[in-house]
């Protein structure tokens, strides 16, 4: 008997939730998607910010590799006049640099990789913004008419607003789960396994992470040694 009472009571509640939903489907609608469009609002200036950095970043590269040429020149002049520990101190920068290079490089490839996925996700974010905001124009537009011809004598149509209004809950929550979903994907970070490869490379497997400065006077040598 207990079980019966309780089944019942969730039912009535379930029927009042939904009559509730039912009368009150356009304000709901409206503010969830006022919610929408902060979120693409943000999504849209996520990628701005993102952009901006990758651009920095770029600028930060180039200045690098400036840098490094203007240095290298002056290291196979230093090496051409005998001049060895000057260029061994050369050499030791220029390692350096050609590190901090070499990681802004790796940093423009996951910005630009980054911002192609973030402006793909924003597109459809947008597309989808629209449509709720047509979608909701045309309830709108749908609810005042019903409203005029329920004050029609003699005309009933309460079995084509039941379906409507169940059709326009069924469009919400599918539409809310597919922004929920794209959000939610666009927000996935890849796990990078940065600290295991440079364990490796200090162990001396594999090619190391980092220039040293003996390889890059080494090589100094030689271009010195072409260019007499």
């Amino acid at each position: 008997m207990f079980k019966s009472i309780m089944t019942l009571l969730r039912g009535r509640a379930h029927d009042a939730e939904q009559s509730f939903a039912d009368r009150n489907a356009l304000p709901i609608l409206a503010q969830q998607i006022r919610e929408a469009a902060r979120g693409v609002e943000t999504a849209r200036k996520a990628v701005a910010v993102t952009m901006a950095q990758h651009k920095l970043e770029k600028e930060n590269g180039q200045k690098l590799l400036t840098q490094r040429e203007q240095l290298e020149g002056r290291a196979i002049a230093a090496i051409q006049q005998g001049k060895e520990e000057l260029a061994a101190e050369a050499a030791h920068s220029i390692a350096f640099l050609e590190t901090e290079l070499e990681n802004s490089r790796k940093a423009q490839a996951e910005f630009a990789s980054g911002i192609g996925k973030l402006k793909i996700a924003l597109r459809k974010s947008e597309q989808r913004l629209i449509t709720l905001q047509q979608g909701e124009k045309l309830a709108v537009a749908r609810d005042r008419t019903q409203r005029l011809v329920h004050q029609v004598p003699g005309d009933d149509l309460a079995t084509l607003d039941d379906a409507e209004a169940t059709l326009g809950r069924l469009q919400s929550r599918q539409q809310e789960r597919e922004l929920t979903r794209d959000a939610l994907l666009s927000l996935r970070e890849q796990d990078a396994p940065g600290e295991i490869v440079e364990k490796l490379a200090d162990a001396g497997c594999g090619a190391p992470l980092t220039i040293s400065g003996n390889d890059v006077l080494k090589r100094l040598r030689e271009q010195a040694s072409l260019a007499n």
